[in-house]
Order: structure tokens, then sequence, then C-alpha cells
């Protein structure tokens, strides 16, 4: 009996002189629940806000039933509007200031992929003459973009 007392004691004085340290001194835990909560929001917004972060030029694309390219690098768009106005990426531009812009910010020079996207109201001329005028700058990685067809249920392919 009085090994157990005395080890119960020994315990008992062991968590006071604890506590009477932590009193005394400052605590040395971090609490890191309300950061990882934190974390978990933003990942969750960042996950559903990527998606929605594409180029932000609003067209009409033609339809088509071709499959999505895989691409390891992000490519630089130029969007042609039925008003046949021009964007390299988000920024209005004039068609003779086309070439050079692009030239000033591919990171690959010539060899930057780059997606023309135009609307389905834009004549084949003017699409054309925006892809004459990227080939004689010397960019040979041209690509057209389009829309998926919404294929309906039971329809033959």
């Amino acid at each position: 009996m009085g090994a157990s007392a005395g080890s119960g004691r020994t315990g008992y004085t062991r968590r006071n002189s604890r506590r009477r340290a932590s009193s005394a001194g400052v605590m040395s835990e971090i609490n890191v629940t309300p950061l990882v909560d934190v974390m978990l929001v933003l990942l969750i917004v960042f996950m559903v806000a990527a998606p929605l972060m594409t180029v932000g030029v609003p067209i009409e694309l033609p339809k088509t039933e071709a499959k999505q390219l895989d691409s390891n690098t992000e490519p630089l768009y130029v969007t042609v509007q039925a008003d046949k106005t021009i964007y390299l990426q988000e920024t209005l531009i004039p068609l003779a200031e086309l070439a050079p812009k692009l030239l000033a910010i591919a990171k690959n020079g010539n060899e930057e992929q780059i997606f023309v996207r135009a609307d389905t109201n834009v004549d084949y001329g003017s699409v054309m003459e925006v892809m004459g005028l990227l080939n004689s700058a010397g960019y040979r990685k041209i690509g057209l973009v389009t829309g998926n067809i919404d294929k309906k249920v039971g329809t033959p392919n």
C-alpha cells in the first residue's frame, strides 16, 4: 500500500509542477485546427473557380465532333469576334499589331502554339486573314478552336 500511495503521489506532484511551469511560462503549442479549416475552404474555392478562369472573350464557337487535344503548355489565344474585332488572350488589339505583339510575348518564339478562336458568324476570309498574318510572322503551330456538339440521347452517330 505504501508503494502505490507513493507512486500516485509522485504523479500528482508532477502534474502540479507542470501546471505551475505552464502558468508561469509561455505556451509552446500551436493550435493548427483553424489554419487547416481556412486552407480547406481556400482549396474548395480555388477548385470551383479554376475552371471558370478561361479566356473571357465571349464568342459563339462552331460545333464539331473533334476530340480535345492534350497539351502540356498553355497556348496563346487569338480571338476573332463577330464584328471582326481581334483579341490576343483577353486584350483588344488591331490586326496590324498582332504579329509584333505575339513575337514580344511568346516564350518559345515562333515555336509557340497558337489557337485561333473565331465566332460562328465571322466570314471565312477574316479568319484566313488572321491565320495568314500568323503564318507570315513565322508561326507554324496554329490550331482552330471549336465547341463540342451536344448529342441527343437516342440519335444515331
